[in-house]
Order: structure tokens, then C-alpha cells, then sequence
């Protein structure tokens, strides 16, 4: 087989999604018996502290004969999750304006934070009581 067919092969359908930091690369590709099947590819990328940046990637092959069960507990997973925590996205970290602790002054730390300060509180000796 030459390599330009494996690689024609290879590019039988595919999209890809988008989402913040990750990109997922859903690929149909063919055996070498001529069956199909499915890769998932999740790339995520990072920044190194010079500014370069490099991708890790994470890939699942997913194969004919175990479509249906995967749907199946791929189903079932979303549902218990919209079931019990709904569709909203609640982490902060996926809010636009989302600032790290470290990033942040001590003001905005203070001001972010749902806990009281604690230079209001009495200090109170057990003595005292």
C-alpha cells in the first residue's frame, strides 16, 4: 500500500470542536479490512513560562462493535449529570472575567472572597468566658 492511500484512508470524515483551551478532533478512519471506525482526540494546549506552547493529546479509538454500548453510558452520563446538577455551567473558572487567586490584588481577593475577614473578629481569651 503506498503511503499517500493509507493517508487518503485515513481522511474519511472528520470535525472538529472547539472549547477554550481544548480542541476535540472526532475522525472516522478505516481498518485495513476496509471497516471504519472512530478516534477522539482531545488536545489541550499550555503555555510554558518562556511564551513557547506545547499540546498534550489524548486519543480514543472506538470501534464499530462497541458503538451502541458507548452511546448507551455516554447517554446515561450527561443525563445524570444534567439530572442532578442541570445544564448550566456553574464553575467560575469557565466565566470571560475569571481571575485566578494569584493573579488577583489583595483588594479584589478580599472583595471575591465569600468568607467575612477575619480583622473584624474579637480576639477572646478562653480566660475570659
Amino acid at each position: 500500500m503506498s503511503e499517500q492511500y493509507s493517508m487518503e484512508q485515513e481522511e474519511i470524515f472528520s470535525k472538529v470542536m472547539r472549547a477554550g483551551r481544548r480542541t476535540y478532533f472526532f475522525d472516522v478512519r478505516s481498518t485495513k479490512a476496509g471497516d471504519y471506525y472512530l478516534t477522539i482526540t482531545e488536545s489541550k494546549k499550555f503555555t510554558n513560562d518562556d511564551g513557547s506552547f506545547h499540546y498534550k493529546k489524548h486519543k480514543i479509538y472506538l470501534y464499530k462493535e462497541d458503538f451502541s454500548e458507548f452511546q448507551d453510558s455516554l447517554n446515561e452520563m450527561i443525563q445524570y449529570i444534567i439530572d442532578e446538577k442541570g445544564d448550566e455551567v456553574i464553575s467560575e473558572r469557565h466565566q470571560k472575567d475569571f481571575k485566578k487567586e494569584s493573579d488577583m490584588t489583595p483588594s479584589e481577593v478580599s472583595t471575591e472572597n465569600d468568607e467575612p475577614s477575619t480583622s473584624s473578629f474579637t480576639d477572646v481569651s478562653f480566660d475570659d468566658i
